[in-house]
């Protein structure tokens, strides 16, 4: 069954960001597909698409890092040089699908893992 997962790492603490809210949507809809927000290993409880919901098309998650860095109390820039970070990118469907992120207050990184 092909799921949708992802995986925040704070890479200013070395380790997973927990309590950071992440939201799906299809690009260009303003309708949320799901939303979640990541345990302590900076991963979701759940996949947020599975099964037949993981169909073809352009989607964008949308990392709320601000108002993660502001819960920790992090040393950052007023306003936050990053808020909201949307990562778009196209799904195949008919298979799985991890895309991580590694954040910090000026920066993250993302790719297709696996």
């Amino acid at each position: 069954m092909p799921r949708l997962t992802t995986h925040v790492l704070d890479t200013t603490s070395g380790k997973p960001a927990a309590g950071l809210r992440v939201v799906l949507r299809r690009a260009d809809e303003p309708a949320i597909l799901a939303e979640a927000v990541t345990n302590a290993d900076g991963r979701l409880d759940r996949p947020l698409l599975e099964g037949a919901d993981v169909t073809p098309g352009t989607y964008e998650m949308t990392f709320h890092v601000g108002d993660y860095y502001r819960a920790q109390k992090a040393a950052t820039a007023d306003p936050a040089f990053l808020d909201l970070v949307p990562v778009r990118f196209g799904l195949a469907g008919g298979r799985d699908y991890h895309v991580p992120i590694l954040i910090q207050p000026y920066g993250y990184s993302t790719y297709r893992g696996s």
